[in-house]
């Protein structure tokens, strides 16, 4: 009975490993690509840096695990992973066009600034997933 529980062993740790090296590797692509280090922020305790870049994470993988339940292939499940990080670059700077001060904004912890693209990060994740759902 265990034995038959376990079948599915490998292909949860190969999606899982997978969703796990995307985010890293989004998460990277996305620190170089901000004006200011997130995680220089969010260890100098700035909640708008903190607010922003947890949105952004949680942006990125509410599409990622949309798309591991909808992926008919690892293959698959990677190019949709892209897809998410693109999108959430794409929301960074539309933000930005926005609020054109964004980056000074989130660097000098004003909490709204942060708010308010991690909002976005966020809106845009659930959007995606949905989208996903093909």
């Amino acid at each position: 009975m265990i034995l038959d529980s376990l079948q599915g062993f490998v292909p949860f740790i190969s999606y899982f490993g997978l969703a796990y090296l995307l985010t890293l590797v989004f998460l990277f692509i996305y620190s170089k690509v901000t004006p200011y280090c997130e995680w220089k922020l969010v260890k100098e305790n700035n909640p708008a840096a903190a607010t922003a870049f947890c949105g952004t994470l949680i942006g990125f993988v509410l599409p990622i695990a949309s798309a591991a339940v909808n992926a008919v292939s690892l293959i698959d499940f990677a190019v949709w992973g892209v897809i998410a990080g693109v999108m959430q670059l794409i929301t960074f700077f539309m933000v930005r066009l926005y609020m054109p001060k964004l980056s000074e904004k989130i660097e000098n912890n004003h909490i709204s600034a942060g708010l308010f693209l991690g909002g976005a990060s966020l809106a845009t994740g659930i959007l995606n997933a949905a989208c996903m759902t093909y």
